[in-house]
C-alpha cells in the first residue's frame, strides 16, 4: 500500500480528518504508556494509566496486567485538533506478531516507538518489516530520553542502519537523561518545555546554548529532504534554504511514499513530547482519502471501491472477541455505510449476517453509535460466524477483500481436561480460542488421540491455556511443548518412473509420470518452499494432467518419510509421461504425482529441519560468561556481542526446542537482571537423532 503523494486528496470530505494508526514497538519500549498519554491529553480519559500499576486502558485483560506486557491488540478512539484518531495499541512480544499482522492489514499509518537507550531492538525490526510488507507509512518516536544512557543520535543511527530507511529528525532534545525537559522544534525553531505538574508545554525561543546546534541540525534536515524531494530541491537550490511550508509538505510526501521517516523524541512517562507527536500524526500520516481505493474481487474480476460513505459497503473483519456480554466482531469499514439492523453478506462464506449494534471501541468499554462510515474502525454485535479475515459487504454488490495472512504455528502442546466430564467444555473453549486467534490451531493427533494446541511460541501457548482456565473455569493439563519440525531433500533423484494402474471392473485408472526431484538452492527465495515445473513436450501429458500431477505432489508434502513432518525446500520437475486413451484422468495423475513423489523422497537422501530463533540476551557484564556457556549448551551459535552502559548484549541463533524454560534459567543465573527476546530465523538442520527415535539420513 505504498502511497503515491500525487494521490493525496484535496477533498473537503470529513474523512480527511480521520487517522487510523497503530502503535508499533519492541516489548517495553513504551507503546502502552504513549497510548495512555495520548488518551489523557485528548480528554478520552481523565487519569493517567500506568503499566506498573495495572491501570492502563488498553492493557485491560487480567493477564496483561499480571504480566505487565501487551498481549492483545486493543482499539481506542480519541479526538485531537478537530481530527478523530482511531488507534490500535499492538503487542511487542514476538509470540503475538500475528496480532500485529492483522492490525497492520487495516491501518493507514503507524507510530513506531523506540527506546532511546536500546535503539532498534529485534522485535522493533520485525514489526517494521511487517509494516513494510503492508506499505504502511510511519513516523518514529524515540521514547525514554529521561533514562540513564539515553542517546537520540545513537537511536537514530540504529534506525538508519538496521531499518534501511532515511530518518528525518525534526527535534533536538533539551537536556540529557534526568535533566531532559523538552525539545527544540526544528521546523518552527522554537523550544517546547514541559514542567512538572503541567499537562502541556511552554513555548519559547531556542535556548542560547542550543542555537548553533539547532541551526546545524535544521540545515542537515533541509539537505536530507532536498535530496529526496524534487520540489524541495528546487527551492533549496534557489534560496539555499527551505521555508517552513515547503519543508512540512515535503516531510508529508516522503512519509506517505515511504522514502523517509520523520523522527520525534520525548519521554512519555513524564508526559514529554506527546502533543508534538499528535501534531505530527495529523500533519504527516494519511487519512482514508489519502490511501488508494481498496481492491478486491467480484465474480473473479478485480475491482476497486473508494473510501466514500455513499459507495456500496465493504468492510474487513480483523479481530473477533468473545466477551461476557456477547461476541464482538471488529471491522474496518473501507467503503459505504452500515447501520443498526442492516443485513450484510459474509462474502467468503456466502452467508448473511445481521448487524444488531455498532460500537465505538475504547478498549474494553464501548459507546453505541447508529452507524459507521468509510474510514471507521468499529465493533459490531450480531454476526454469529464471521471469522477474522472475513469480508462483510452489501449483498447486492459483494466484494471479496484479501484477508490478513496467518503465520504457521511453530510450538505445540498436548492439552486435556483434568476431568472427563469437562472434555466437551474444553473442546468448546478451544474452538472459541481459535476463532479469536487464527494463529492458534487445534487438532487431534491420529496416533495418540491427544488434543494438540499449536501456536507461535511458549508464551503464546501459556497465555492461551491460562485464558481457558480463567474464562471457562476449566482445569487443564498441558504436555511438554513440541516444535514443528520440517523435512527437506539433501540429495534428490533423477528420472524416477511411477506408473499408477488400477483396474477394478469399471473405468480404470492409468497414469505414467517421470519425475526429477532436487533441493532448492539455499539462496533461492523459495528455499523454504516448493517449486514445480514441467518439461514435457509433444503433448505426451496434457496440461490439465500436469496440473493434477502438481496437486498430487503438493499432497505428498504433508508427510515426509523421516517422521511424518511436512516436507519443504524442494523442486520437482515432470520430465515425461504417458496417457491411456480411456483410463487416464486428472484423479489418476494426481494419485501418480502423490505416490511418485513419496517414492522419490524415500529413495533420495532426506534431512530433518528444526525451527531456530534469533535470541538477543541483555545481561550485566559480570554474567556474560555464564550466559555464553548456557547458550552453547543449548546448541546456540553466537553471532554478535556488544557492551553499553554496563550491560552486555549477546545475539545468538538457537534451536527453538532448546529455549523452553530459558526465561527461568536466565533469571536464576543473573539474579533476575537478565532479559531476552526472540524472533523467528527460519529453519536449520537438526541433529541426527530426532524425537521419537527416528534418525535422519
Amino acid at each position: 500500500m505504498r502511497i503515491d503523494p500525487r494521490h493525496r486528496s484535496v477533498s473537503t470530505s470529513p474523512l480527511t480528518r480521520v487517522r487510523n494508526l497503530g502503535i508499533l514497538a519492541h516489548v517495553d519500549a513504551g507503546k502502552t504508556t504513549v497510548t495512555e498519554r495520548i488518551l489523557y491529553l485528548t480528554g478520552a480519559t481523565h487519569k493517567r494509566g500506568e503499566v506498573h500499576d495495572g491501570t492502563t486502558v488498553t492493557d485491560f485483560d487480567p493477564q496483561e496486567r499480571d504480566r505487565g506486557i501487551t498481549i492483545f491488540a486493543a482499539a481506542v478512539s480519541c479526538d485531537w485538533d478537530g481530527h478523530r484518531i482511531n488507534l490500535i495499541d499492538t503487542p511487542g512480544h514476538v509470540d503475538f506478531a500475528d496480532e500485529v499482522e492483522r492490525s497492520l492489514r487495516v491501518l493507514d499509518g503507524a507510530v513506531a516507538v523506540f527506546d532511546a537507550v536500546a535503539g532498534v531492538e529485534p522485535q522493533s525490526e520485525a514489526v517494521w518489516r511487517q509494516a513494510d510488507r503492508h506499505g504502511v507509512p510511519r513516523i518514529a518516536f524515540v521514547n525514554k530520553l529521561d533514562r540513564a544512557g539515553a542517546d537520540l543520535d545513537q537511536a537514530v543511527r540504529s534506525i538508519r542502519e538496521r531499518l534501511r530507511t532515511v530518518p528525518l529528525v525534526v527535534q533536538l532534545p533539551v537536556g540529557q537523561e534526568d535533566g531532559f525537559t523538552g525539545v527544540v522544534d526544528l521546523l518552527r525553531m522554537r523550544s517546547l518545555i514541559w514542567t512538572a505538574g503541567r499537562d502541556t508545554y511552554e513555548e519559547g525561543p531556542v535556548p542560547d546554548a542550543l542555537l548553533a546546534e539547532a541551526a546545524r541540525r535544521r540545515r542537515l534536515l533541509e539537505e536530507a529532504v532536498a535530496e529526496l524531494h524534487p520540489v524541495a530541491l528546487e527551492e533549496f537550490c534557489e534560496r539555499s534554504a527551505l521555508s517552513e511550508p515547503t519543508l512540512a509538505g515535503a516531510l508529508r510526501d516522503l512519509t506517505l511514499s515511504g522514502e523517509g521517516v520523520v523522527v520525534l523524541c520525548g519521554a512519555a512517562y513524564r508526559d514529554c513530547g506527546i502533543e508534538p507527536l499528535l501534531e505530527a500524526v495529523v500533519a504527516y500520516l494519511p487519512s482514508p482519502t489519502d490511501v488508494p481505493p481498496v481492491r478486491g474481487t467480484r465474480d473473479g474480476a478485480e475491482q476497486e471501491r473508494p473510501a466514500d460513505p455513499e459507495a456500496a459497503f465493504a468492510g474487513l473483519v480483523f479481530k473477533v472477541n468473545s466477551t461476557s456480554t456477547g461476541r464482538l466482531t471488529y471491522v474496518r469499514v473501507y467503503s459505504g455505510t452500515i447501520r443498526k439492523g442492516d443485513t450484510v453478506l459474509d462474502v467468503g462464506a456466502g452467508r448473511s449476517e445481521r448487524i444488531g449494534r455498532i460500537l465505538r471501541v475504547q478498549a474494553d468499554r464501548h459507546a453505541e453509535v447508529d452507524r459507521a462510515e468509510a474510514g471507521d474502525i468499529v465493533a459490531v454485535v450480531g454476526p454469529k460466524a464471521a471469522r477474522s479475515g472475513a469480508t462483510l459487504s452489501t449483498p447486492a454488490a459483494p466484494l471479496l477483500l484479501e484477508p490478513p495472512t496467518a503465520a504457521a504455528p511453530v510450538v505445540t502442546v498436548a492439552v486435556e481436561a483434568r476431568s472427563r466430564l469437562d472434555t466437551d467444555r474444553l473442546a468448546t473453549a478451544l474452538a472459541r480460542l481459535v476463532e479469536e486467534d487464527p494463529s492458534l490451531t487445534v487438532r487431534t493427533d491420529p496416533e495418540t488421540g491427544q488434543t494438540v494446541l499449536s501456536g507461535m511460541g511458549e508464551l503464546h501457548l501459556e497465555v492461551a491455556v491460562e485464558k481457558i482456565r480463567r474464562a471457562h473455569g476449566l482445569e487443564v493439563g498441558v504436555g511438554r511443548p513440541q516444535v514443528a519440525y520440517r523435512e527437506t531433500v539433501v540429495r534428490g533423484v533423477t528420472g524416477l518412473v511411477y506408473r499408477h494402474v488400477k483396474q477394478d471392473g469399471g473405468a480404470g485408472q492409468f497414469a505414467h509420470v517421470v519425475l526429477d526431484v532436487a533441493p532448492l538452492e539455499p539462496d533461492d527465495d523459495r528455499a523454504e518452499g516448493f517449486e514445480f515445473s514441467s518439461t514435457v513436450t509433444g503433448g505426451r501429458v496434457p496440461q490439465e494432467f500436469v496440473r493434477a500431477v502438481e496437486a498430487g505432489c503438493r499432497d505428498a508434502l504433508a508427510e515426509g518419510p523421516l517422521g511424518g513432518h511436512p516436507v519443504t525446500g524442494l523442486r520437482v520437475t515432470l520430465t515425461d509421461g504417458a496417457t491411456h486413451s480411456k483410463d487416464s484422468s486428472e484423479m489418476a495423475f494426481r494419485a501418480a504425482g502423490r505416490f511418485g513423489l513419496r517414492e522419490a523422497l524415500r529413495t533420495g537422501v532426506m534431512a530433518l529441519l528444526e525451527p531456530v530463533v534469533e535470541v538477543t540476551v541483555t545481561v550485566p557484564d559480570d554474567a556474560v560468561g555464564t550466559v555464553l556457556g548456557d547458550l552453547a549448551a543449548r546448541r546456540g551459535r553466537v553471532s554478535g556481542q556488544a557492551t553499553r552502559s554496563g550491560t552486555a548484549v549477546v545475539t545468538a541463533t538457537v534451536p527453538l526446542a532448546e529455549l523452553f524454560g530459558y526465561a527461568n534459567r536466565l533469571r536464576s543465573r543473573t539474579q533476575g537482571r537478565g532479559t531476552f527476546t526472540t524472533r523467528p530465523a527460519g529453519y536449520a538442520p537438526a541433529p541426527a537423532t530426532v524425537p521419537g527415535g527416528v534418525t535422519s539420513s
